[in-house]
Parts: C-alpha cells; structure tokens; sequence
C-alpha cells in the first residue's frame, strides 16, 4: 500500500519529470539530427562530454554559467568535428558515432584522474539553482522551478514549431527525406545537415549538465544509457517532437519506479530493478520496430 501511495503522490510526479530532462534533451538533438539525414548515436558521449565540462569548469571557476556556456561550447566544437567526419568526409555514421562514443568516454576518464586524481568521480560542487519563486506554485511548482526542466517543457513546443512552421525546418526536413530535390531547388543540404548536427550537440550538451547539476558531481558512468535511451524514444516518438516528449515521460517514469522500488525495500532483488528501464526500452523497441517510418534519406551520404 505504501508503494502504491508513493507512486501516486506529487512527489512521484514531480521525479518523473524531473527525470525525462536529460532523456529529452539527448532525444530531441537527435531528432534534429536525424531531420537532416544524419544519424548520431554519439548522444551518448556528448551528454558524457558535457556533464564533465560542466562539473570539472563549476569546480574550478565556481561560476554556473561560466561553466554551462563552456560546457556548451565544447560540444559544438565536438558537433562540428562529427559534421566533417560524416557530412564532409562521408564516414559511415554509425563507425562515427561509436568512434566518437569510444573517445569521449576514454577522454573524460583520462581528464578526471589528471585533474582529480580520481578514477570515479570528481570534487562537489554547487549546481544550477531552482527558481524560488515557482516553487510555489501548487502542484507543479517542483517541476517548473528546475530551469532545465522549464526550458525542456517549452522546447517541446519550440522545437514543433520550428520543424514544421518555418523555412529552416522545412529545408532541414528536406535535407533528410530527398536531399537530391531539395538541392535543386537551391537547398544547402550539406549545411543544414550540420546545423542539424550542431543543434544535437547543444542539446545533448544540455541533457548532460542536467545530471551534473542534479548530482553536483560528475561520476564515470553516470549517463547510464541514457543516450541510447533517447535514441530509443525518438524511434518510438516517430520523429515528432511532441511524440518523443511522451516516450521520454514513459522511460523516465520506468527510472522512477526503479528509485521508488530501492526505497521501499520489496523483495524483489536489486539487480532486476535496477534493469527495468533498459528491459522496457527493449521491450517497447520490440513492439515498434517496422511500425515506424525514419526520414527517406537518414543515415545517407550525400
């Protein structure tokens, strides 16, 4: 009675969505990834890359935005690098994308027993701040005063809007379904490929600050997956930005559940809890594969 009534309450509600933040983040730079014929499984090292910027430039400068605008910035620059290996030099994007997964992950352990001396996780620090003022707002007031989480609500209509209200993501999505029609019609295909690419690597970089911020550390492995997650969610979401946002709500409440589960001290081992959201994801990928339709032209050079 007592999970059931943890499940239910606001507390479960507020985690739920406080938990999709980093999952939409990575889910939907992907999808502008992928709008633009590119597929970019490096979400994963991306989100690890910005966590790690974001913790290592908070300790060392004590300055949130500083730290943030950094961490940023070195994912685009890393976005960019994956825009010419794949755009550019038309490397296969999938070799691309576990090559860069691979280096980052190698790179962030390197740097953090440089500059930590440890093989685990690095010194505390102070995180991005709740907004105080919406905290009290009834009901929600503990979603919407995480600045992460309030941006990430409203780029799910943002980045709707921008898919298919504007010119820019109407030469994107061309650039993705018939690269070849869209050039003659003028469309700079190969750069908006890599604006699609740039936009996965900010957003992605923002997935990973989240969970930098919310653990005031940065630990080896703390992504978790969760890149991957993301990758599932847009599948699963069909390329619309409302629908991921859904499956990102579906993933994270599976994330949840495993935390509630720990607490309540069932019975049932730690080790199966523990693997409940990559046990649904599998499941779930299960049920939609061949029930969903990628962009024509994703994962194609041109």
């Amino acid at each position: 009675m007592d999970l059931i009534s943890s499940i239910l309450s606001i507390t479960f509600l507020t985690q739920v969505f406080r938990m999709m933040t980093p999952y939409y983040f990575g889910a939907n730079g992907a999808n502008f990834s992928e709008r633009g014929g590119v597929i970019n499984i490096s979400i994963e090292g991306f989100m690890n890359l910005s966590a790690f910027s974001f913790a290592m430039f908070g300790i060392i400068s004590g300055n949130i935005f500083f730290s943030l605008l950094i961490a940023i910035t070195i994912n685009l620059i890393f976005s960019i690098l994956f825009s010419w290996f794949t755009v550019k030099l038309k490397i296969n994007q999938i070799i691309a994308g576990v090559g860069f997964n691979l280096f980052i992950a190698g790179l962030t352990k390197f740097l953090l027993m440089l500059i930590f001396g440890s093989s685990s996780n690095t010194h505390r620090f102070e995180g991005i701040s709740d907004i105080d003022i919406f905290k009290k707002i009834p009901i929600i007031g503990g979603i919407v005063s995480d600045p992460l989480t309030l941006f990430c609500i409203l780029l799910v209509f943002v980045s709707n809007f921008i898919l298919y209200k504007t010119r820019f993501g109407l030469r994107l999505r061309s650039a993705g379904e018939n690269p070849e029609a869209a050039d003659t019609l003028g469309v700079r295909v190969r750069q908006y490929k890599f604006y699609g690419i740039m936009l996965s690597g900010i957003l992605s970089a923002l997935g990973g600050i989240w969970l930098a911020s919310n653990q005031n550390s940065y630990s080896e492995g703390m992504i978790a997956g969760r890149g991957y997650i993301a990758l599932a969610a847009m599948i699963i979401g069909k390329w619309k930005p409302v629908n991921i946002f859904f499956a990102c709500l579906m993933f994270s409440a599976f994330e949840a559940l495993e935390i509630t589960l720990q607490i309540s001290g069932t019975n049932i081992p730690t080790q199966l809890i523990q693997m409940l959201p990559y046990l649904i994801t599998i499941l779930v990928l299960i049920g939609f594969i061949g029930k969903t339709r990628p962009p024509a032209a994703d994962g194609e050079a041109y």
